[in-house]
């Protein structure tokens, strides 16, 4: 019998933050994992993931010295329709809107419409803990992960809409999880989150099967 080859899963390396965290936690559940700028790698993957940390301008600005943005743009675009699936975490997922109002006048990718928002008043600022995680609609991302934990870092959030598949509560319900199409996102770190989120991530890579 021939065996399967292990899904190839490319995470964006735009030059910020620690992304080899995400890669890591790829590798354990099973994917062939690379952290690549290279745009024949990115081309050739069976999914990719764009990881962020800090905040949305600098990590733009870091998009668009990399040479990468209308890659991602266009990957997830891509995405939205059903085309080669597309993870955005944390503020990889902010960065998939028009803009945020920690940057403002910096666009976004764009690719969702509507802006980032400052958490509700009355919170910390920035959320930083473990939050649960409440679905709203069934997701093979989220199987199985209903009431769970995961871990949140940010003091911005994006849009409630029809794309929010899950939230948290955090001075009210906020967004934590989105899908469209094959794009899908977490505000929360899947590869920070313990066997929760290896459990996420080994539900998305399992999806590339």
């Amino acid at each position: 019998m021939k065996a399967t080859r292990p899904p190839f899963v490319v995470v964006i390396d735009y030059g910020i933050g620690n992304l080899r965290s995400a890669q890591k936690a790829l590798e354990k559940v099973g994917a062939d994992a690379m952290l690549t700028d290279d745009a024949g790698l990115i081309a050739r993957a069976d999914a990719l993931v764009l990881p962020g940390v800090g905040a949305f301008g600098p990590c733009m600005d870091a998009m668009d010295a990399s040479g990468l943005t209308a890659t991602a743009r266009e990957s997830a675009q891509t995405a939205t329709k059903g085309g080669r699936p597309f993870l955005a975490i944390c503020v990889g997922m902010q960065l998939l809107y028009e803009g945020s109002d920690e940057s403002p006048g910096r666009e976004g990718l764009g690719v969702l419409p509507g802006r980032v928002r400052l958490l509700p008043d009355g919170v910390k600022r920035p959320q930083m803990q473990w939050n649960r995680l409440r679905s709203l609609r069934p997701s093979a991302l989220l199987e199985g992960l209903d009431g769970e934990w995961m871990y949140f870092v940010h003091s911005y959030s994006t849009p409630r809409d029809g794309d929010t598949i899950a939230t948290c509560d955090y001075g009210g319900p906020v967004p934590a999880a989105l899908a469209r199409g094959s794009l899908q996102a977490t505000q929360f770190h899947p590869e920070k989150s313990a066997t929760a989120g290896l459990r996420l991530l080994a539900n998305f890579v399992r999806s590339l099967g």
